[in-house]
């Protein structure tokens, strides 16, 4: 699923805690992990709900940031290429001031010829000095199918560009909600072992007032007293683990370094009706902005091919000027030229050639990777599809176990408060109390990540996601 894209070493690990250190080396960081974080933090305690987490997302991630200039980019590639089939217009206003050698020019051997017969002067060698202005406007345009191919192209490519921006609000929304997923239930994780601490504080000074009594051997207290030092140990990991989610969530929605805040959403549970495969997979092709970016970049080579192919054709130049030139302004003439051609290409030395057969690599390279996504997102859909039908029936499955785990542990103290039993099967009990708790607090945080990615592989996340999470298509 798209989520393992996503991952992080030491952050996104299974069940979304970390059991073990990891070292993060240094390198590229996928960049819809970070953001452009706001300047400074306030004074308040932020409230944060997961709208209000993905309304941040989209201003701050930095994924979404670089997006956006990749499509800014685009349009001005796109002008670029326009620019080749617009007029150039200029203007120049210039004033000209020299003397000319006449020798330099090659006139000392006419200079004889030229004289009139039996005339005593000969022409200068230099002709003094002299000036003129001329104020002109000058237009040029060019006409080729090559250019006019190549500004299709560029607006397809824009288009394409568009299209992923718009993808990666839909990511931005899938890396909020996995972040804000992960900590809230990690804020249970806590909850859950700060419960089992007091259970096991409550065994063991039972254990010690009984021993204290001559009712329990030394046995019952060590027992006891090793479970609350281990109960105690899980909440550090599971406080810590809290502490470097909420770290996640502030650099992924772009809160300021330092910035306090409370994530205000639990773990909510609602079933969600699931629609037949074929209407999810109409609305994917539809709504998905990387299929629909994938085939706009599949219109732009085919463009590219024949933009490569029209450079055997003519193309047509005319240029024109109008302007004003004399000795001074009061004293000058306007004049004018028009000139047009034909430029007719005949032997490039098979640039042309190679030009189409480069364009025929990118166009068959686009149309794989067009049919490599339209499979992708057949495999994503019915992916997302899969794991919320069984994150769904784990947790029932799980919410049992913990009723069960409930009811044992409470009979195994009864037993150990009658004296029937030692405080071992107590121990046991907490044991798996605490485990059914895990599972159930994975199984709602796999089953609420499910709709996330249903709703990412359909191209509905931005939105669909509210609607998900309320169980509600």
């Amino acid at each position: 699923m798209a989520v393992v894209w996503l991952a992080a070493p030491g952050l996104w690990g299974q069940g979304g805690v970390s059991t073990t250190p990891s070292v993060t080396l240094p390198g590229n960081q996928n960049p819809f992990l970070g953001s452009e974080p706001e300047a400074k933090p306030t004074a308040d305690v932020l409230q944060i709900d997961y709208k209000g987490a993905i309304d941040r997302g989209l201003r701050h991630n930095l994924g979404l940031l670089l997006a956006s200039d990749q499509t800014q980019i685009a349009r001005g590639e796109k002008w670029k290429e326009l620019a080749e089939l617009l007029p150039n217009i200029s203007g120049q206003v210039q004033e000209n001031a020299q003397d000319l050698s006449l020798a330099a020019l090659g006139f000392n051997k006419l200079f004889p010829l030229l004289a009139a017969p039996g005339s005593q002067t000969t022409l200068p060698r230099l002709v003094p000095a002299f000036n003129y202005f001329d104020a002109r406007a000058s237009l040029g345009q060019s006409f080729s199918f090559k250019d006019l191919e190549k500004e299709r192209a560029a607006s397809e490519s824009l288009k394409a560009a568009q299209f992923t921006y718009k993808g990666a609000r839909e990511m931005v929304v899938l890396a909020v909600g996995n972040s804000y997923l992960q900590a809230i239930a990690a804020t249970a994780r806590v909850e859950t072992a700060e419960a089992q601490v007091k259970n096991a504080q409550a065994l063991y000074d039972k254990a010690n007032d009984q021993q204290k009594a001559g009712l329990a051997p030394a046995i019952d207290t060590l027992r006891s007293q090793v479970e609350l030092q281990t109960q105690q140990q899980q909440l550090i990991v599971a406080r810590n683990d809290l502490a470097k989610l909420k770290l996640g969530v502030a650099r992924v929605i772009g809160l300021a370094p330092g910035q306090e805040f409370v994530l205000t959403e639990k773990a909510p549970y609602q079933a969600l009706e699931v629609l037949p495969l074929d209407t999810y997979l109409q609305r994917a092709y539809a709504l998905r902005a990387d299929y629909q970016a994938a085939l706009a970049q599949v219109r732009a080579a085919e463009l590219s091919r024949r933009a490569a192919a029209a450079g055997h054709y003519p193309s047509l130049d005319m240029n024109a000027n109008l302007g004003d030139i004399g000795v001074t302004p009061s004293q000058s003439n306007g004049t004018w030229q028009v000139n047009g051609g034909l430029n007719i290409p005949i032997f490039a030395g098979n640039r042309v050639h190679s030009d189409v057969l480069e364009a025929d690599a990118q166009l068959k390279q686009a149309r794989s990777q067009l049919g490599d996504l339209r499979g992708r997102i057949d495999y994503e859909v019915r992916s997302a599809l899969l794991d919320l039908t069984a994150a769904a029936e784990q947790v029932e499955v799980a919410r049992s176990s913990v009723d069960l785990a409930e009811q044992a542990l409470a009979q195994s103290q009864d037993r150990f408060t009658a004296g029937v039993a030692d405080n071992l099967e107590v121990v046991q009990a907490q044991e798996a109390l605490a485990s059914a708790h895990e599972s159930y607090i994975q199984s709602l945080y796999a089953h609420n990540l499910s709709k996330v990615e249903l709703a990412y592989a359909i191209g509905d996340a931005e939105e669909g996601v509210k609607r998900f999470l309320k169980g509600t298509q």
